[in-house]
């Protein structure tokens, strides 16, 4: 059964229509995009009543025979969030062809949540944002020099008092071409306060960063499925994690079979590590933050964990004061490529318009969204738009159909000319159960030559109910033609009570020059 029909563009999609169950269990859901942003979804329905069989599945339906409904769920625009409400009104009994209506049609709504990928992340240890070097002119500079001395550069103690390792300054004779150029003064100056030189230190002022090792990925999203029928609602929740749920009252069942494509877009972060601004004290943080706009993803050959490394992240005091050749190398130098630097690069992208290279914001969309996000988790928003595949089954042990036939009348049959092949024709046919019962239908559009087969919609009316039913009309050719149609009514045995002939015209297609075929 196909049903063509528009909405308007929600930020959450609904999508709601009528479904004609038939054997073989698969539904499909297509949307298509218009520049007038609106959404034609086609939905073609196929299911099946079968027995329920005695299993050792765990999670099975308790019950003789079951509707089963093979749907596929779609993402909603960039991934996020869709919803869909359908109805069951018809199922096919014992593979006979012929259809049952359903006095209390069952309607599905699904929601399917944003996906995310979701991240094991492991603390490793804190760095700082930005290292400086400092220097300080001075006489007598030795690496044991106090503060009247070497200033800032003086050795650094722990909270204890202790003298903390290769924090001493490095002390560079006067001259020109040294660490810091400077002048060596006069002969007389040097006699009384001493040769002229430089005390050099490594510093850590300012901002640090914890830095996280980034594991596994998972695929994480959740798709809510309620069935109501008349007052009865039955619900379960099913996702990656958690494929195939039974409802309490074990009138409904879902498996998530999987998705029909593969994500191609989730990236892997095994070669990086994470850095997030540090809130509080050092160590292992309790809460990692929502300040996305400083968190970076950074290749983890750019770090050095034990410190050992000049021109990396989390370079040491030891490091910087072993350099060989220090006073003659220029100032700054073990100093590259640090966090500020990365961070800078990118600011420079922003300005231009352009992408940012490490920084998390601007990047990924929907960053620690995931539902129950807790505080040392990660996680990006999959922008991918996939199907899910969905096998609902539903207890049809109390299951009642609509067996009575009353006469039904077309009223109507409306098809505006349009033009052939770069467009399609909308016949609208209106409907009226003439009868004093309620009654199922169904209801075909039939063509002698030259349009697409259309296959039947099946619905039920009360008595005096009108119906207004559309088919979308594709010619085969290119040329102005006219075409006989007939609407053809059908009540639940099949028997034919009433058709409507008509005729349409279209126009031919119109080439972008201007020609026609």
């Amino acid at each position: 059964m196909e049903i063509f029909f528009f909405i308007k563009i929600k930020e959450k999609k609904e999508m709601e229509t009528r479904l004609g169950v038939r054997p073989f269990c698969l539904i499909f859901f297509f949307l298509f995009l218009s520049i007038e942003l609106v959404i034609g979804v086609q939905i073609l329905a196929k299911s099946k009543l079968e027995k329920c069989e005695r299993t050792s599945d765990s999670v099975r339906l308790n019950c003789n025979k079951k509707i089963i409904v093979n749907m596929a769920v779609p993402s909603g625009s960039s991934g996020r969030e869709a919803s869909i409400v359908a109805e069951i009104v018809e199922v096919e009994e014992n593979a006979t062809n012929k259809m049952q209506a359903l006095r209390i049609p069952p309607v599905v709504t699904v929601n399917k949540s944003a996906a995310y990928a979701l991240y094991e992340i492991t603390y490793i240890r804190d760095v700082p944002y930005k290292p400086e070097e400092y220097y300080v002119k001075t006489r007598k500079c030795e690496p044991n020099a106090g503060s009247k001395v070497v200033k800032i550069c003086e050795r650094l103690r722990d909270e204890n008092g202790h003298i903390i390792e290769h924090t001493q300054p490095i002390c560079c004779p006067c001259g020109t071409r040294r660490r810091v150029p400077s002048s060596c003064g006069s002969f007389f100056g040097k006699l009384m306060k001493g040769k002229a030189n430089t005390a050099h230190c490594l510093r850590f002022p300012g901002d640090w960063f914890h830095v996280f090792g980034i594991g596994r990925r998972l695929l994480g999203f959740s798709v809510h499925i309620k069935v109501k029928t008349g007052s009865k609602i039955s619900e379960v929740v099913v996702g990656p994690e958690n494929r195939t749920v039974l409802s309490n009252d074990n009138f409904l069942r879902v498996n998530l079979i999987g998705d029909f494509v593969g994500y191609t877009s989730i990236p892997s972060f095994e070669d990086f590590y994470l850095v997030i601004p540090r809130q509080g004290g050092p160590g292992q943080p309790q809460n990692l933050g929502r300040n996305f706009s400083m968190w970076m993803l950074l290749e983890r050959v750019r770090f050095t964990l034990d410190g050992l490394e000049c021109n990396k992240i989390g370079v040491s005091y030891e490091a910087y004061n072993g350099q060989p050749n220090f006073c003659a190398s220029p100032f700054r130098s073990c100093l590259h490529n640090q966090l500020w630097n990365f961070w800078e690069a990118d600011q420079n992208r922003v300005r231009r318009n352009q992408m940012p290279l490490y920084g998390v914001e601007g990047r990924f969309e929907r960053i620690n969204e995931h539902p129950d996000a807790g505080p040392h988790s990660f996680s990006i928003g999959i922008t991918e738009v996939l199907n899910s595949n969905l096998l609902i089954e539903l207890s049809a042990d109390d299951i009642e159909y609509v067996y009575q036939r009353s006469p039904g009348k077309i009223l109507s049959v409306t098809i505006p000319t349009f033009e052939a092949l770069t467009q399609f024709g909308i016949a609208t046919i209106t409907v009226k159960n003439i009868g004093k019962l309620e009654a199922s239908y169904s209801l075909t559009f039939d063509c002698s030559k030259g349009i697409t087969l259309m296959e039947e919609q099946f619905f039920i009316m009360k008595p005096e109910e009108i119906a207004v039913r559309s088919f979308k009309l594709y010619p085969t050719t290119d040329q102005a033609a006219k075409y006989i149609c007939a609407a053809i009514l059908k009540d639940s045995d099949f028997n034919e009570v009433d058709r409507a002939e008509c005729q349409f015209t279209t126009t031919a297609t119109v080439l972008d020059n201007g020609s026609q075929d």
